[in-house]
């Protein structure tokens, strides 16, 4: 079987190689590029099948045998409070989405160091865990969590010997730098992971391995950890972001959007046939992350029940502005002096500087013409920024006080 390693980081993909069963096959390694709106002069020349599991936002690693993807890692040294440990969680998505199991590496605390005050553990927020569960139960995907090796569990912050990388264990290996401390338990057991997965693979193909990965006994102990550790780190549901949700009758929504109603356009049938809505409520600048990888995160969370948007038990809506529900007019009123309409345009306008598809063909130089023929195909899918991405895959409609925008279907 031929491997092959995508990777954004070199030094990365040689530490994982090193540490599982990877460095006794036969493989190659190549780049990954993000997308095309950072990365015009080569995403294109990725292939299709790496190019879906990019659509919403790209993983630290992607390995396939004989060009089928078996697994992706995506992995953080930051701290994981609030919305943060939810920043990565479209990449997940995307992978699971595509059947690619997934490995996610993050911090179960990190040390924060404030002005006038004390150093103090910041710890994991243990929704990711359930967040992570649910998308395993819709896709029959394994999606899991390894906590990058941290001194949480063995000093406080003050004791920590490495105090100077915010409690963070890494390797010592120049070659390996940035890369988490192998020796660690949590690591030895990612490894094994990879490894069954590896195995499952070669004994039984890539489609019906997938199949068997959720019974494999190493990944079902994983699975198990990860139910436990939730409950053990007092995980609910009144935790971030869900705490930025609210939940409405769906005629609210209708109500404030029947201003772009008139006689000749009503509001189509897709947000009418959900009884209830859940809006995430983002009172700021309109920008990226946490929030994208938040609102992915909350659809698993909150409304998801099968694999495609369309199968929610709830609309799925991010409202930018201070949201109040004005009950007598069963509508909702929207306000800020944050965000605006035009903050979605103009970064959609700016995305669309890098398309291809108004040029003529003698305008375009010889290294364009595959590029413009994947636009030709997939339109600006890949030319958009992430967030505008993520947040157009995700909500069912996008408000703001001075305009919205929604599905029909």
């Amino acid at each position: 079987m031929s491997y092959r390693v995508w990777y954004s980081t070199e030094g990365f993909a040689n530490y994982i190689i090193a540490n599982t069963d990877l460095y006794k096959k036969e493989l190659t390694k190549r780049k990954m590029y993000e997308s095309d709106a950072n990365n015009a002069k080569n995403f294109h020349t990725l292939p299709d099948h790496i190019k879906q599991i990019l659509y919403l936002d790209a993983p630290d690693l992607i390995v396939e045998i004989n060009a089928e993807p078996i697994f992706s890692i995506e992995i953080s040294a930051e701290a994981g409070t609030g919305h943060n440990a939810f920043q990565r969680f479209a990449r997940l998505a995307a992978s699971v989405e595509n059947n690619v199991p997934a490995f996610y590496i993050y911090p179960e605390a990190a040390i924060i160091t404030r002005q006038n005050s004390e150093p103090k553990w910041d710890k994991i927020n243990p929704l990711i865990l359930r967040a992570l569960d649910n998308i395993m139960s819709i896709y029959q995907i394994p999606a899991l969590l390894y906590y990058f090796p941290t001194d949480f569990r063995i000093h406080s912050p003050n004791e920590s010997p490495n105090l100077n990388t915010k409690g963070l264990q890494y390797e010592r290996d120049i070659d390996y730098a940035g890369c988490p401390e192998s020796k660690h338990e949590e690591m030895k057991m990612l490894f094994s992971a990879i490894n069954e997965v590896l195995k499952v693979v070669e004994e039984n193909g890539v489609i019906k391995g997938r199949e068997k990965l959720l019974g494999n006994r190493v990944i079902l102990n994983r699975r198990n950890f990860m139910t436990q550790e939730f409950a053990n780190k007092g995980g609910n549901e009144n935790m971030s972001p869900l705490t930025a949700t609210i939940k409405v009758s769906t005629n609210y929504l209708l109500n404030f959007l029947s201003k772009h109603e008139n006689r000749d356009y009503k509001i189509g049938e897709l947000l009418r046939s959900r009884e209830e809505t859940i809006i995430y409520k983002v009172d700021a600048t309109f920008r990226g992350d946490p929030y994208p990888g938040a609102l992915a995160a909350i659809d698993y969370l909150a409304c998801r029940e099968g694999k495609t948007f369309e199968e929610r038990r709830y609309n799925l809506v991010l409202a930018w502005g201070n949201l109040n529900i004005d009950r007598d007019n069963e509508t909702l009123v929207l306000t800020s002096s944050k965000s605006t309409i035009q903050d979605f345009i103009e970064a959609v306008q700016a995305s669309e500087n890098k398309n291809l598809l108004s040029k003529n063909y003698s305008d375009l130089d010889s290294h364009e013409i595959p590029r413009y023929y994947m636009q030709v195909r997939y339109g600006s899918t890949f030319s958009k920024v992430k967030h505008i991405r993520v947040f157009s895959y995700f909500a069912d409609a996008i408000l703001f006080p001075d305009g919205a925008l929604w599905r029909d279907a």
